[in-house]
């Protein structure tokens, strides 16, 4: 009589269970592949996904947003990935992701619903710009369980040896029309409370700016001058995190180009408007 296997703490796996793993490197290496096996238990009662962020190697070309050469080193790993866990007996589909693990997890979770999140990374010491807190975000932005196996490379021709493994718990039950995102309308793609915000304090501080150049002492003075350009130079920016938010969330993009859109609107505006309110009380 075959012998039930035994629970793996608060994340015990389910008669029938759905993994989501997030791999940042390749899934190789008899310590992981062994781990992963003994974590999965019965492949026929598991689905897994994996999702293989096309991450940039420094955060400079990251912010660039470009990810033709991202997208294909995360195809290769991909595909080593998806090989070596075939040779394991673990049959999985695969996916690029986005640029963000995160990110990339949060879309997977809208197509695939999985049960925990198992996330591969770098030990501490060897973790990469992304890497960082990529746990703690974890845990705190995706409603499933979160597992974090890290690995350590001790020299290019070694496989990497498993350095540490954190969990979640059980993770947060998701609430119905969904915790993070609002939809406002059907034409529109869901964005979230801190999104919606950034659009109304956009919108807003961009009207503010204006008015306060109308106000101003005039185009014919150096101080009226420079409140109409910086009243245009906001408009632009402001204009492009809105497009941002709006256009690109219906594909699901949250690439560099919008996360720096949006923090310069969110520092531009308050300045604009207060550079603009001193040009008026000083004319």
């Amino acid at each position: 009589m075959e012998e039930q296997a035994q629970p793996r703490g608060e994340t015990a796996l389910k008669a029938h269970t759905r993994i989501l793993i997030v791999a940042t490197d390749e899934l190789a290496g008899p310590e992981l592949i062994g781990e992963l096996r003994s974590h999965i238990g019965k492949p026929d009662a598991t689905e897994v996904t994996v999702i293989s962020p096309a991450v940039e190697k420094t955060a400079f070309r990251h912010a660039l947003g470009d990810v033709d050469t991202a997208s294909m080193e995360a195809g290769r790993r991909l595909e080593i990935s998806l090989d070596e866990l075939k040779r394991a007996g673990i049959p999985a589909l695969g996916e690029i992701g986005d640029s963000d693990p995160v990110i990339a997890a949060g879309d997977a979770l809208r197509r695939f619903f999985a049960d925990e999140v198992l996330i591969v990374a770098h030990a501490d010491d060897q973790a990469r710009w992304f890497e960082d807190g990529l746990f703690e975000r974890a845990r705190s932005e995706l409603q499933p369980a979160v597992r974090m196996v890290t690995l350590r490379h001790e020299g290019s021709e070694e496989p990497p040896h498993l350095a540490g493994i954190e969990e979640s718990g059980p993770g947060r039950v998701p609430e119905p029309g969904g915790e993070h995102e609002l939809e406002l309308s059907p034409n529109l793609p869901q964005l979230t409370r801190g999104g919606l915000a950034g659009i109304l304090i956009a919108i807003v501080g961009t009207i503010v700016a204006i008015v306060l150049a109308a106000t101003g002492p005039g185009s014919d003075s150096t101080g009226g001058a420079a409140q109409i350009l910086i009243a245009m130079a906001v408009a632009l920016i402001n204009m492009a995190h809105v497009v941002g938010l709006i256009l690109l969330e219906s594909v699901h993009y949250r690439g560099g180009w919008q996360r720096f859109f949006r923090n310069l609107s969110m520092v531009a505006t308050p300045l604009a408007i207060a550079a603009n309110a001193l040009i008026t009380l000083l004319g």
